[in-house]
C-alpha cells in the first residue's frame, strides 16, 4: 500500500520532469500518474478489491479491481539486477546528443557507469556492481523509476 506522502513526492516529480505517465507496482499495489497538458490525474487500483482514499485536492479516479495473469516462470533468476538506488529521473546518456552509457550486448565491469539517476536536480552517476555482459535495458530515457526498480540485466562472468 502506497502512503499518501509517497504520492505526494510522485506527484511532485513528475509534475517537475519531462515524464508524462508513471505506473509503479509495490506489494500488491498500482499507482498510475498521468500528466495530460498541465491538469494532474492520479489514477490508483489495487491487485485486490479495495479502496485507496485520497486528499481532496487531487483528482482521484475510483480504484479499480485488476485481473491479473497466471504466474509465469521466470527465466531472468540467473541474471543480475542493477537497480534504482533512489527515486528519480534515468539517464542512458550524459546529454540528448550522447550515446548511452551501456546498451544490450556492452561488457561492463564494477566501476562501468551505465545510468544517470537525476534525482533534486543533482546528476548522480550509477555504476555497475558485477562484471558481466548487459542482457537488457528495463527502463526507457526519461522514465520516473523508485528505489530498489530494476534497471539493468546483467548475465555475470
Amino acid at each position: 500500500m502506497f502512503k499518501l506522502s509517497e504520492i505526494k513526492e510522485l506527484i511532485k516529480l513528475v509534475d517537475e520532469s519531462s515524464v508524462q505517465e508513471l505506473e509503479i507496482e509495490n506489494e500488491g499495489s498500482r499507482l498510475s500518474i498521468r500528466k495530460p497538458g498541465k491538469t494532474e490525474v492520479v489514477q490508483a487500483a489495487a491487485i485486490q478489491p479495495q479502496v485507496i482514499a485520497a486528499p481532496q485536492q487531487q483528482q482521484v479516479q475510483p480504484a479499480a479491481v485488476v485481473s491479473e495473469p497466471a504466474p509465469q516462470v521466470d527465466t531472468t533468476s540467473h541474471l543480475h539486477k542493477i537497480v534504482s538506488p533512489m527515486v528519480g529521473t534515468f539517464y542512458r546518456a550524459s546529454s540528448p546528443e550522447a550515446g548511452p552509457f551501456v546498451s544490450v550486448g556492452d561488457k561492463v565491469v564494477e566501476k562501468t557507469t551505465v545510468c544517470i539517476i537525476e534525482a533534486m536536480k543533482l546528476m548522480n552517476e550509477l555504476d555497475a556492481d558485477i562484471k558481466g555482459q548487459i542482457v537488457e535495458v528495463l527502463v526507457e530515457n526519461g522514465q520516473l523509476v523508485e528505489y530498489g526498480q530494476p534497471l539493468f540485466l546483467v548475465k555475470p562472468e
